[in-house]
Parts: structure tokens; C-alpha cells; sequence
């Protein structure tokens, strides 16, 4: 039976214009991920984009990819918090991690009972009769397979900015923050930690430690603790104490990590790129900081 609408199928096609069709038969579309963000790049060569839009649009089209598993912090690095710990433990890892958000378990690590905001612990200290139990969240779990993509759909339906990823076999194999999911996008998310370097990049905390930049200038940090910073090889010369440090740990230092130097004790408080932000400092046992 021959078609009543015989046209019907080229109805859509004759709506480019002649101009459309000469351009997509000279430059077509791109039709794999490498070849579209190669024409990302061409765009911003010509001036149609700017950089930072690239840079986006590129982290939209990798992240179509990525899972929760690829972004995650691994279950050894969790800072968590149990439910059995007296106030002033919980307030210590609340300063010390400088977290908003804690998984909470009760009596193994891998029995994770609720989320717990650094800003209602201290309800507790207003209120001492208030129940901990009582201020938990309720813990979201995924599985390490879930896409970027979904998760942070998740993330802005529940309004819930942190999820425990599982693994296949049920256990725990991480966490995710919705800040993970953005940085795959937009890049490195300024934080509490992140002080431009105009305002210094040594600081004296409450607890009489000090707070110190990965970029900190050796020779500052000498000056300012008064010690002789070196390393143990006596031709090895770094400009700045997170250059130092990570040579002298013999790998790319871990938030948590500590290390001991010239009676000083470094504790990694924050990383990013694969490099330390910023560490904690206090004297090592039997040292005093100067100040």
C-alpha cells in the first residue's frame, strides 16, 4: 500500500535551510565524548566560550560516567563518630576534622546509625539532659555503583548532603558529599580551610596549636617555630613544607596522617589534588612551641 503522505518523513529535514545543511556536511556533528569535547576545546579557542565554561561543560560530560565509587572517601579515611563517647570526645573531632556533617555508629565502625551535624552537638552543651540519639539524621546509603548524575538529583530532592556508599557485599566502602559530586564539575569548592594567601598561612588555633599552609615557605616555618626544618637526604632542597613533608613520608600524604620533624608534629587536616593544604602543628612529646 503506497504511502498516503508521502513526504511525511522529509517534512523535518527540509527545514534547514541550505546554509545548515552545507555546514553539518562540512563540520559534523561531533559523534563520540572525545570528539565533543575536542569541539569544547575548538570553542573556546574561538573565542565562542569562555575558559571556565569549558571547564564545566567538559566536567558535565565526564561525570556522565563517573559513580560514587570514583569519588568517594574510602571507608579507612571516614572520620566517624561514636554514639558511646563522652561530649568532649565528640567536640574534640568536631574541632580537630573541622567537619559539618558525621556519620555516627554504635559499637562497630561498620554499624553506622545516623548522621550527626556539628551544629546540634552543641545542643548538648546548652541542654546536657538532651539524648544524642535524639539529634541524629537519618543515614543515606548507595551503592558504589550509582552515577554522579543521579546522586546529585538525590542530593538536591532530599536536601541530605552526605551518603555512605556500600559496597557489593553490603559493608561500607566510603563516603560522598554532595561537594564531591560539584568539584567534578566546577572544580576545587572553596572551603573553611581555604584563606587566601594574602591572609597569612600560619595560625594559632585555641587548643595553643597551630595551623599551617602546605605552601608555607620552610624558611617561615623555621622562623616562626623556631627550628631547623631539613630533609634526611642532605642534597634534597624543597621551597615549601608540604613539599617536605611528603618526601619525607615517602608518598602522597592522607588526611589524618601525621608525621614527626625537628620536634614538631604534623597532622594532615586537609588535602585537595593531591597535595596537603594544611596541617595541624604541635610540639612533639617533650617540646614546646615557641610564642
Amino acid at each position: 500500500m503506497s504511502d498516503p503522505h508521502p513526504s511525511r518523513f522529509h517534512e523535518k529535514e527540509d527545514k534547514r535551510t541550505f546554509l545548515q545543511k552545507l555546514a553539518e556536511f562540512i563540520s559534523p556533528a561531533p559523534d563520540s565524548r572525545t570528539e565533543l569535547i575536542q569541539t569544547l576545546a575548538d570553542a573556546e579557542d574561538n573565542e565562542v566560550i569562555g575558559a571556565e565554561s569549558r571547564v564545566m561543560l567538559e566536567g558535565v560530560i565526564r561525570m556522565a560516567d563517573m559513580t560514587a565509587g570514583d569519588v568517594m572517601v574510602p571507608a579507612t579515611r571516614m572520620d566517624l563518630m561514636d554514639i558511646d563517647a563522652p561530649f568532649d570526645a565528640l567536640l574534640h573531632d568536631v574541632i580537630q576534622t573541622a567537619h559539618s556533617r558525621f556519620p555516627v555508629f554504635e559499637g562497630e565502625r561498620e554499624n553506622i546509625i545516623g548522621i550527626l551535624l556539628a551544629k546540634d552537638l552543641l545542643k548538648l552543651q546548652r541542654a546536657p539532659e538532651l539524648n544524642i540519639r535524639a539529634l541524629l539524621r537519618p543515614a543515606v546509603f548507595v551503592p558504589e555503583s550509582k552515577g554522579l548524575n543521579d546522586l546529585l538529583r538525590d542530593f538536591r530532592g532530599n536536601r541530605n548532603h552526605l551518603a555512605i556508599v556500600i559496597d557489593e557485599f553490603g559493608r561500607v566502602a566510603g563516603l560522598i558529599t554532595i561537594e564531591d559530586v560539584l568539584e567534578q564539575i566546577v572544580g576545587e569548592i572553596e572551603d573553611e580551610f581555604d584563606i587566601p594567601e594574602d591572609e597569612g598561612d600560619i595560625f594559632g588555633l585555641a587548643d595553643h596549636t597551630y595551623r599551617v599552609s602546605g605552601d608555607t615557605p620552610i624558611e617561615r616555618v623555621n622562623e616562626t617555630f623556631d627550628v631547623t626544618l631539613a630533609g634526611t637526604d642532605p642534597g634534597d632542597e624543597f621551597d615549601t613544607i608540604g613539599g617536605l613533608i611528603a618526601h619525607e613520608m615517602g608518598h602522597v600524604p592522607k588526611r589524618g596522617e601525621r608525621h614527626r620533624l625537628a620536634g614538631l608534629d604534623f597532622v594532615v587536616l586537609h588535602t585537595k589534588g593531591g597535595a596537603v593544604r594544611w596541617f595541624k602543628v604541635s610540639p612533639a612529646a617533650g617540646n614546646d612551641l615557641v610564642g
